[in-house]
């Protein structure tokens, strides 16, 4: 069990040693091994590298993310034309399903909705605009609303787990209530984490998850 001491050092020691994140004023406090992050950054990009960066650390529990986008002179851009750029990387993601996305851009911050009929679509059109240059933040309110009968979610999920993660992240609680799947249970990494949700979105008939899981580093 790492000490509050060493895991902050191997949080600024994963974020100086990550190539997309490119500054040094980042906050890390740490207590009990949750983690809360604190600063101004460049990009929302850099804000997600950072997000990302922190929950590779073993031994991280939680993750409070107070970070806020504060973006130079030189990177900001009108919302008309971030609002282009959106629409154009969403044409050209080929993961992105045409005309099933409506963006809304002010101040900079992308709102996303819409509906698609898979999880990794939704992840698709998020992953296409949050690193253009001005953006300040995205929420992604596209829905997912599949066309196959989600009776056998729970059946899928558990082979794809099987197929996916280890032995023990199999085990774990998966209560389906119509098209929504409630993750709970623990597991040893935020990778495994990522894993046993990933593989939830990933099944058809899957439009909410709620990820319950708890990291047992």
């Amino acid at each position: 069990m790492k000490t509050d001491t060493q895991l902050r050092n191997d949080i600024l020691a994963e974020l100086t040693w990550a190539p997309e994140v490119k500054t040094s004023d980042v906050g890390v406090i740490v207590k009990d091994g949750v983690v809360t992050l604190t600063g101004h950054l460049a990009s929302h990009a850099e804000k997600y590298a950072v997000e990302r960066a922190v929950q590779r650390v073993h031994g991280v529990k939680a993750l409070a993310v107070e970070l806020t986008v504060k973006l130079p002179f030189d990177n900001q851009r009108t919302d008309a034309d971030i609002a282009m750029a959106v629409e154009c990387a969403l044409d050209w993601n080929a993961l992105v399903p045409d005309d099933k996305i409506q963006p809304l851009v002010e101040n900079g911050w992308i709102t996303l909705a819409g509906e698609v009929e898979w999880g990794y679509q939704r992840s698709a059109a998020e992953s296409a605009v949050r690193d253009l240059m001005g953006v300040t933040g995205v929420s992604n309110l596209v829905k997912v609303k599949p066309k196959v009968s989600p009776a056998d979610v729970e059946k899928k999920i558990h082979d794809a787990l099987s197929r996916q993660v280890d032995r023990e992240a199999r085990q774990l609680a998966i209560t389906v209530d119509g098209s929504q799947v409630t993750l709970r249970g623990t597991v040893h990494s935020w990778t495994e984490r990522d894993a046993v949700q990933g593989a939830a979105w990933a099944t058809p008939g899957v439009t909410v998850v709620v990820n319950d899981l708890l990291v047992d580093a």
